[in-house]
């Protein structure tokens, strides 16, 4: 189950931020390695809770930076749901 959210996170970080999927790696940060603005990532955090049926506070949204940051948040939300 793991690695199905892994690959849907970077599905879903591939489709809003319009990179190539090689470089979304788990290390890469959203600002500093993909060129998202603040409202890429907004619009990316509104993907994941949609794709995962899940609530993403404002407060924890600001500490999702990397893509390992959305995996692991989305693993534990599903987890706790």
């Amino acid at each position: 189950m793991a690695d199905d959210i892994a690959s849907r996170v970077k599905q879903l970080v591939v489709e809003n931020l319009g990179v190539d999927e090689g470089k979304v790696v788990e290390t890469a940060n959203f600002v500093d390695d993909l060129g998202a603005d603040s409202l890429d990532t907004v619009q990316l955090v509104m993907a994941l809770e949609d794709e995962f049926g899940i609530e993403i506070p404002d407060s924890d949204a600001e500490g999702i930076l990397t893509v390992k940051n959305a995996i692991d948040y989305v693993e534990n939300a599903s987890a706790a749901a």
